[in-house]
């Protein structure tokens, strides 16, 4: 009896040595989760940053464009008025030459400022697009954050349980 109860707490002392080092991974794992946790904090963070500076180049993008088309508008009045003189004027054929040239200067201008306006629409929309991006990753970082949280608070509650057990 005395050998047999001998042998069995031999082998419950090494199980609880086990347990034990099992216990010690699972603290190490959930530090290792807890550090993961924090990193992935760190970096929604990033990705918040992230947006308002997308939201700041949206901002930024719009004034420009704003600018842009007052230009724009600008440049057209003149041309009309250019075109309106020199209708009106017809003083010498030089100075319709010239104004003619000053026109085509002008249109080339419009036609640069046009192209810039839709350029800036198109950086526009791909700074909206990239903002949904980070929207999206940031949500998918918050679902894995609380998945992990999930999986940690439930492994530390089956080890509790195990060693309430033990």
């Amino acid at each position: 009896d005395r050998d047999t109860d001998k042998k069995r707490i031999e082998e419950l002392l090494e199980e609880n040595m086990v347990l034990e080092i099992a216990q010690k991974q699972s603290m190490n794992e959930s530090a290792h989760l807890g550090w993961e946790l924090e990193q992935l904090s760190k970096s929604t963070d990033l990705a918040d940053s992230e947006k308002s500076f997308v939201f700041e180049l949206n901002e930024c993008a719009s004034s420009r464009i704003l600018k842009l088309e007052k230009d724009n508008q600008s440049l057209q009045n003149t041309i009309q008025e250019l075109r309106d003189a020199s209708l009106t004027s017809r003083e010498s054929s030089l100075k319709f030459v010239e104004l003619e040239k000053e026109n085509q200067q002008l249109s080339k201008k419009i036609e640069k400022l046009q192209n810039q306006i839709e350029k800036e629409k198109q950086s526009n929309q791909d700074l909206e697009t990239l903002s949904e991006e980070l929207i999206k990753e940031k949500e998918q970082l918050q679902v894995v954050m609380e998945t992990l949280k999930a999986d940690k608070d439930r492994q530390i509650k089956d080890l509790k349980q195990e060693n309430d057990h033990l």
